[in-house]
C-alpha cells in the first residue's frame, strides 16, 4: 500500500496532481477539496490510498487524513464507488460530510450527482455510527487559481467529474459568480456543482 507521497508537484488540476518523487512521476486523482489544499508548484504532499482494479490502478490523493478516512469510509457504502466519493468530497468540506452524516440529513447527499435516494440512506445508516464517534474538528483553507484559466479548468473538472459538456455551457452562461473578480476557481465549480444537482 502506498501510504503518502511527498515530491515536486508537475501538474496540479482540479480532479489530479502529477508529483514526481524519486524519478517517478505519480498521477494522482484528488478532490476539490483537496485541490484547494495544495500548492500549484513546488513541494507536495498527499496522503494516498491505492485502489486496483481489473483494468488498472488508482492512487488518489487527500491533503488530510480526515478527508482520506472519509473517503475510505465512503468507497465502503455499498453503492458509492471512488468516482462518486471524490464527487461528494468535492462538493463539501470534510467538516459538513460530517456533519451531514452525523445529523442523518439525507437531502444533502441526494443534491450531488450519481447519488440517489438509496445511496444516501446507505450512506447515513452504515457510516452514521463511525462518524458520530471519531466527531469532527477540521476547516478548510482557500482555493488560489488563475482567473485567465479558471472558466475552462472549471469545465474541465466538471466534464472529468462526469457531467455533460452541453449542460455545462448551460449553467455557465447564467452563473452569476463569474463576475465576481474575487471568485476562486473551486468556488466557481461549487457553484456549478449546485446548479447541476
Amino acid at each position: 500500500m502506498i501510504y503518502s507521497i511527498r515530491g515536486k508537484i508537475l501538474e496540479r488540476h482540479p480532479t489530479f496532481a502529477v508529483i514526481e518523487t524519486s524519478g517517478v512521476a505519480y498521477q494522482i486523482f484528488i478532490s476539490l477539496y483537496t485541490y484547494s489544499n495544495i500548492a500549484p508548484t513546488g513541494e507536495g504532499y498527499l496522503l494516498t490510498h491505492l485502489i486496483i482494479k481489473e483494468d488498472g490502478h488508482y492512487l488518489y490523493g487527500f491533503s488530510s487524513e480526515t478527508e482520506r478516512q472519509l473517503f475510505i469510509h465512503l468507497i465502503s457504502v455499498n453503492g458509492v464507488g471512488p468516482n462518486t466519493a471524490r464527487l461528494i468530497l468535492s462538493s463539501m468540506e470534510p467538516d459538513a460530510i460530517k456533519a451531514a452524516i452525523a445529523l442523518r440529513d439525507e437531502l444533502v447527499f441526494r443534491k450531488i450527482k450519481g447519488v440517489g435516494p438509496k445511496t444516501a440512506q446507505r450512506i447515513l445508516i452504515d457510516l452514521h455510527d463511525k462518524i458520530s464517534k471519531e466527531g469532527f474538528a477540521e476547516s478548510s483553507l482557500p482555493g488560489v487559481a488563475s482567473p485567465q484559466r479558471m472558466k475552462s479548468e472549471a469545465i474541465s473538472a466538471l466534464v472529468a467529474l462526469g457531467f455533460g459538456k452541453p449542460a455545462i455551457d448551460q449553467v455557465f452562461k447564467d452563473l452569476i459568480e463569474l463576475k465576481d473578480p474575487e471568485i476562486s476557481l473551486e468556488q466557481i465549480i461549487k457553484a456549478a456543482l449546485k446548479k447541476l444537482a
